[in-house]
């Protein structure tokens, strides 16, 4: 019988009910209690009972921490760092079973009584027996509890390769875990002289269509970058709208072009990135009045492959000079039909710009004010803050109206792909071999369409693209940075190896059984295993 707590299909399934029973939703209390409870848990193993520093919980933000469990081999430096988030989204959808969504084999039973007002696919999976439904069953508390039992089994059987866990808050909203990680990655490779080879993360395999049943290995992860717009206008009383000109006016002529542009596209290895959308649209009042909206604003989601946040930004302009074109030349007839003269004309310039001209006009001091005060406001994101940094500043130069003011707003995620590197063909062969020892099938996916932390650990940008982003980025280095420095120093190939689940976010998020206890801890072990017999060979 075996002595390790984690290693049987029964004890995993245990842990992860316990991981997913400590809600973490993010921003809450309980994503800022989770770290310690998974520190306690770990801290049972007899390795870190041996070795309590390697397993250390370390500041993420002002109010929550990640943990980091170090298994050390003193054979090789060879590590692998095992990347995983803890945070869940939330659990309104639940409705009267939300006081369930964190116990999944309790929800699961609950379900029965009420499978005929689930989703037929939904359904059919529940009376199959094959799924364990609740909130963070696939996103991601399993990929965590498989790396647990990976650092439990390595440092017991005394593997010849390093193993540092690493699970972070906050993946579900800024990524701020993870981006304090990258820190962290670099000076514990400096201080314990390691050699990163693989940064391996065990997010689920994502359907591609509904209804199918594939498993998927991920050798990179799409890119995603939030292009902004803020629209000045100018305001009147709604009696008298020929005096004025609404920021929803200019608003509808960006988002009608950036709505499934295609200039957005990009194709990489045979995959394309899904087209742009817009994430939010609106008018800045505060509140009703006869005042017309003359201040507005808009997200725009654009997924990336080998695109620079400055290259973005270049056909950002692109298209919003288009739509200014478009505006004042439907203006322009509109003035010509009621014979006035007009408010001029709608003109474009990046955030950089404006920031340039407001510091010229008012002072740095005053501009900091402004900031000052946007960020003491506790109610508003990262991305309300950008808006409304913009908005303030446009509001003191309100002679560049009307106008549209480029930016960007969090989170930035860069793309990152590893397939061509020959470690992550091994190992994808490696894997594929062993999935096959169980009857599966495992396709190759070169970019991870779910958004993952693999974006921060493997950054590559010879033309410094990244400007572009800092430069254009209201909250940039004061609620929010990246540490692009940092990052290019972790140049290990990236993959993604998780267990098989469904709708993730959703009511019926679900967790494919076997996969996650039985097909997944094999091909996880096998990709290890595989790569310390492959560098004994080679060293």
């Amino acid at each position: 019988m075996s002595c390790l707590l984690w290693d049987t299909p029964e004890s995993l399934q245990a842990l992860l009910c316990e991981l997913v029973s400590w809600d973490s939703r993010t921003l809450t209390e309980g994503e800022r209690l989770f770290p310690c409870r998974l520190q306690k848990k770990l801290a049972g193993l007899d390795y870190f009972q041996q070795n309590p520093k390697h397993l250390t919980l370390h500041k993420a933000d002002s109010e929550r921490q990640f943990v980091t469990a170090f298994y050390q081999s003193f054979e090789s430096k060879e590590t692998v760092v095992l990347i995983s988030h803890f945070d869940t989204v939330q659990t309104e959808e639940y409705g009267e079973l939300e006081s369930l969504a964190f116990y999944p084999e309790a929800l699961t039973r609950a379900l029965h009584k009420r499978k005929d007002t689930l989703p037929e696919e939904a359904r059919l999976d529940l009376e199959s027996g094959e799924y364990l439904f609740g909130r963070g069953t696939m996103d991601m508390k399993m990929g965590l509890a498989l790396h647990m039992a990976l650092i439990e089994k390595a440092s017991a059987e005394q593997w010849p390769i390093s193993l540092l866990l690493v699970t972070v808050p906050d993946e579900e909203v800024n990524s701020a875990g993870m981006r304090a990680a990258v820190k962290e990655l670099v000076r514990l490779r400096s201080e314990y002289d390691l050699s990163y080879k693989l940064f391996l993360n065990s997010e689920p395999s994502f359907s591609q269509k509904p209804g199918e049943h594939n498993h998927y290995i991920y050798s990179g992860s799409i890119g995603k970058i939030m292009p902004a717009a803020l629209f000045y206008g100018k305001e009147t009383h709604v009696g008298e709208p020929l005096r004025g000109i609404t920021a929803n006016y200019i608003a509808s002529f960006l988002t009608q072009l950036m709505e499934w542009s295609s200039l957005f596209k990009e194709s990489d290895l045979g995959e394309e990135t899904p087209l742009p959308v817009s994430l939010q649209q609106k008018d800045l009042k505060v509140q009703y009045s006869t005042q017309t909206p003359y201040r507005a604003a808009a997200l725009y989601n654009v997924f990336m492959m080998k695109r620079s946040a400055a290259e973005v930004m270049d056909l950002f302009e692109q298209v919003a000079q288009e739509a200014a074109m478009m505006c004042n030349k439907s203006y322009r007839r509109l003035c010509q039909r009621e014979q006035i003269e007009g408010v001029g004309e709608v003109k474009v310039l990046r955030y950089e710009a404006l920031l340039s001209y407001a510091e010229k006009k008012s002072g740095l001091a005053f501009i900091d004010g402004i900031k000052r005060e946007v960020q003491a406001n506790k109610e508003w994101d990262d991305r309300e803050k950008s808006l409304r940094i913009a908005d303030q500043l446009m509001i003191h130069c309100q002679e560049l109206a009307p106008a549209i003011v480029l930016l960007f707003a969090p989170p930035y995620y860069p793309a990152v792909n590893t397939s061509n590197d020959p470690l992550v063909i091994d190992s994808v062969q490696t894997v594929k071999e062993t999935a096959k020892q169980f009857g599966v099938d495992i396709s190759q996916i070169h970019y991870f369409n779910g958004i993952c932390d693999l974006s921060y650990v493997q950054y590559s940008d010879h033309n410094n693209g990244w400007l572009a982003f800092e430069r254009n980025t209201p909250v940039w280095g004061d609620t929010y940075s990246i540490p692009f420095s940092d990052m290019l120093q972790l140049q290990a190939p990236v993959l993604n190896l998780g267990p098989f689940g469904k709708d993730p976010h959703q009511l019926t998020e679900r967790l494919h059984l076997d996969s996650a206890l039985v097909y997944t801890p094999a091909m996880l072990e096998s990709l290890i295993t595989s790569m310390f017999n492959r560098l004994a060979k080679t060293g």
